[in-house]
């Protein structure tokens, strides 16, 4: 019997068009083995509303987008029976980068196919889901600048990253990870689920959806001529082994910070005050997986 599956399609996610994308997937996705239906979001928090009201009527849900899509869609059936599939068209990608999904059109629809069916974990802040990576401090910061800029993609993150960078302050956090108490002066905090943040960018290389523990990237304060080596770090793999990087996993997170600033989640970012709680759900998400996945567990 052929499985439906709703596509929930973005229009603006990662500055790219869309049109060609319904052709394609009636195209190649294996209409022996599905039954799709193909709609297109007409703006914030419509692909969740599209994604609940899906629950029980279709076995696999479809983002067509970027995090930030795969995050509402994922909030709707974290803990269902639904399994989340995705084709990337974000700014970054991070999740479906981090399962393997190919970034190609064509090939990330042939991945849907195959239906690699993986259980991973997923995490709550302050009450609200995320499923690849949350932050404090100059990412959340970058998150919100980036969300005013009518310009999308990762050439326009990073204009924004080096146009705010020199003037970004750290703070002061006081954490409590299981129970074990930390005062740390942070650049910025990443709570990672995932290990990249996207476009192979790796915060905490050996993070794994699929252990039951959120990573907590601790990135000191470093001087401004070493930020190059921070980004080259990220794509090498080895910003763990760097002094300015300090990282603690945990199941139960709790953060304090004097002043109130942007949090994101997935890379929305919103103000959620000066104390945030953040709790792991492990093995809650079904989701499609590309071949080449393989977690570090």
């Amino acid at each position: 019997m052929k499985k439906k599956a709703l596509f929930i399609i973005n229009p603006v996610s990662g500055g790219k068009k869309k049109d060609r994308v319904p052709e394609l997937i009636k195209k190649t996705l294996d209409n022996t083995l599905f039954e799709p239906t193909i709609v297109f979001t007409n703006g914030a928090l419509h692909a969740s509303e599209l994604a609940r009201d899906a629950v029980n009527k279709y076995e696999y849900l479809v983002a067509v987008g970027g995090d930030g899509t795969v995050n509402e869609i994922a909030s709707a059936i974290v803990g269902s029976d639904t399994v989340i599939g995705i084709i990337p068209f974000g700014s970054g990608n991070g999740l479906s980068r981090f399962l393997g999904i190919p970034m190609a059109l064509t090939k990330a629809i042939k991945t849907l196919n195959e239906q690699r069916v993986v259980v991973i974990d997923s995490a709550q802040l302050n009450g609200q889901w995320f499923f690849n990576m949350a932050g404090m401090g100059f990412d959340a910061h970058i998150s919100e600048v980036f969300s005013h800029d009518k310009t999308r993609g990762f050439s326009a993150y990073i204009k924004s990253a080096f146009s705010e960078i020199a003037k970004y302050k750290s703070q002061t956090y006081h954490l409590e990870i299981d129970g074990v108490k930390y005062e740390r002066e942070a650049f910025m905090l990443s709570f990672a689920n995932s290990s990249q943040y996207g476009n192979n960018a790796h915060v905490s290389p050996n993070a794994s959806v699929q252990d039951g523990l959120i990573d907590v990237c601790i990135i000191k304060p470093f001087p401004l001529y070493r930020f190059p080596e921070m980004g080259i770090r990220m794509i090498t793999k080895t910003a763990h082994l760097s002094k300015y990087v300090e990282i603690i996993r945990g199941k139960n997170i709790l953060v304090k910070r004097s002043q109130d600033a942007p949090v994101h989640l997935d890379g929305e970012p919103q103000l959620l005050g000066t104390s945030v709680e953040i709790n792991v759900v492990p093995r809650s998400l079904k989701i499609i997986a590309g071949t080449m996945f393989k977690d570090k567990k």
